[in-house]
C-alpha cells in the first residue's frame, strides 16, 4: 500500500502541474454540463421560422395559416407570392420548410373535390424538420375534419354522428419516463455521460502513454517493485477519485438542481455513475495495450467514444440495427449505463433487476487485471513513436 500510495502522490504532482489535464478532467466536463442543459432549457424548441405560400388568400386559408403559426413549435415568419421564392429562402436557410395552399382550395373543400395542400421541410435539420413536419400534417389533417364536419352538418348529421365518422378511435397518449417531451431530459441523460467517459478514455490513454513518451516508465514501476498492478494501481488512483466527483456533481446537477426524472434515487444513480466512471478507465488501458502508441491509442479512443452516442440506442433503436451491430454495441461501457439509466432513472427498476448491465461494467472495471502482463511488456519494450 506505501508504494501505491506513492506513485498517487506522485500522479498527484503530475496532474496538478499540467493544465491539459486540468482542462480534460474538470473545465471541459463542467462546460459541457452548463453548455447542454442550458442549450436546451426550454424543452424543446419554439417559433421556428416557417414560411407561407397563400395563393388561395381566403378567409378560410387565412384562419389555417393563424392556427397553424398558434403551434408552439411553428412561426410563419414570411408569407411569400410563390414556390420559387420559399424555396429559394429555405435554400438560403432563412426558413426551415413552407406550407403551400394553392387557388381554390377553399372552394375545392366546399364541393369535396378534395383540395391538395403541399408542405416542404430542411431535413438537413433533422429535429427542426421533422417538428415543423409533424405540425404542418396535424394542422392539414385538422382542416381536413373541419370540412368534412361542416358538410356533415349541412347534412343533418349531430355532432356525435359527425365525430364518430370523422373519429371512430380516438387515441390516448401517455409518453412513459419523459411526459413532457423533453429533449433535455431526452439527450443530456446520456450525451454527457457518453462526453465523460471520452474524457475518460482520453486522460487514461495519454497518462499511460506520456510515461513512454518521456521515458519515465522505468522509474514509475521501480517505484510500484516492479509490480504492474501496483503501478497502474497508484496512477489510476487519483484519475478515478476526480472522475468520481465530477460524477457525483453530475447526478447532483441532473437529477437535484434540474429535476430530471430519476425514479430510483440519487444514491442507486450514484452507484451507477461510479460503476460507468470506473469502466471507463479499464477500457482505456485496454486500449493503450491493444494499441500500445500514444498517438494511436488516442485515436483509438476517440473514435470509440464518438461512435458509443451511436450505438448505445440514444439515437436510433439498437435492437433495429443489423445482429452484428446489436452484439457490437455491447463492447461500449455507454451502451451498458444507458440500459441502467432507462431501467433505474425511467422506469425505477431495482438496480438488482438490471444485473446483466451492471456485470457488463464490472467486466470493464476487470479488464486491466488481465491485461496487467501485456502492459507491463509493451511499455518496457514498445518505444515512443511521434
Amino acid at each position: 500500500m506505501k508504494s501505491i500510495l506513492q506513485i498517487a502522490r506522485r500522479e498527484l504532482l503530475i496532474l496538478a502541474t499540467r493544465p491539459i489535464y486540468w482542462f480534460c478532467m474538470i473545465a471541459a466536463p463542467l462546460f459541457c454540463y452548463i453548455f447542454f442543459t442550458t442549450l436546451m432549457s426550454a424543452g424543446l424548441p419554439t417559433d421556428m421560422p416557417l414560411g407561407l405560400v397563400d395563393n388561395d388568400n381566403t378567409s378560410t386559408t387565412r384562419s389555417l395559416a393563424r392556427n397553424l403559426d398558434a403551434f408552439q413549435m411553428t412561426g410563419i415568419a414570411h408569407q411569400y407570392a410563390s414556390v420559387t421564392e420559399a424555396r429559394e429562402a429555405v435554400q438560403r436557410g432563412d426558413i426551415y420548410g413552407f406550407y403551400y395552399i394553392p387557388k381554390g382550395t377553399t372552394r375545392e373543400a366546399q364541393r369535396q373535390e378534395v383540395p391538395t395542400v403541399s408542405f416542404y421541410t430542411n431535413y438537413s435539420y433533422l429535429v427542426a424538420g421533422s417538428l415543423l413536419y409533424r405540425d404542418m400534417r396535424t394542422m392539414s389533417e385538422l382542416a381536413s375534419g373541419a370540412a368534412s364536419r361542416t358538410v356533415l352538418y349541412a347534412k343533418g348529421a349531430t355532432e356525435r354522428q359527425a365525430m364518430a365518422y370523422l373519429q371512430p378511435v380516438v387515441i390516448d397518449t401517455h409518453p412513459v419516463g419523459n411526459p413532457w417531451l423533453n429533449y433535455n431530459v431526452y439527450l443530456s441523460n446520456t450525451i454527457l455521460p457518453g462526453l465523460l467517459m471520452l474524457f475518460i478514455f482520453m486522460v487514461t490513454v495519454y497518462s499511460i502513454g506520456t510515461e513512454v513518451k518521456r521515458g519515465s516508465m522505468r522509474e514509475w514501476l521501480n517505484m510500484a517493485d516492479g509490480s504492474m498492478a501496483k503501478a497502474l494501481t497508484g496512477k489510476l488512483m487519483p484519475q478515478s477519485v476526480v472522475f468520481l466527483l465530477m460524477g457525483a456533481l453530475y447526478v447532483g446537477y441532473l437529477y437535484g438542481y434540474c429535476h430530471f426524472p430519476c425514479n430510483c434515487g440519487l444514491p442507486v444513480m450514484l452507484v451507477v455513475m461510479a460503476l460507468g466512471v470506473l469502466a471507463a478507465q479499464g477500457m482505456g488501458v485496454f486500449m493503450y495495450a491493444m494499441l500500445p502508441s500514444l498517438r494511436m491509442g488516442l485515436s483509438f479512443a476517440s473514435l470509440w467514444g464518438v461512435i458509443s452516442f451511436s450505438i448505445c440506442g440514444m439515437s436510433f433503436p439498437t435492437m433495429a440495427m443489423h445482429p452484428m451491430l446489436q452484439g457490437l454495441s455491447y463492447l461500449f461501457p455507454l451502451r451498458h449505463y444507458f440500459l441502467l439509466y432507462v431501467n433505474c432513472a425511467l422506469d425505477g427498476y431495482p438496480l438488482l433487476n438490471a444485473w446483466p448491465y451492471v456485470v457488463g461494467l464490472l467486466v470493464f472495471i476487470a479488464l486491466p487485471v488481465l491485461l496487467l502482463k501485456r502492459l507491463k511488456k509493451v511499455v518496457l519494450t514498445v518505444p515512443y513513436i511521434p
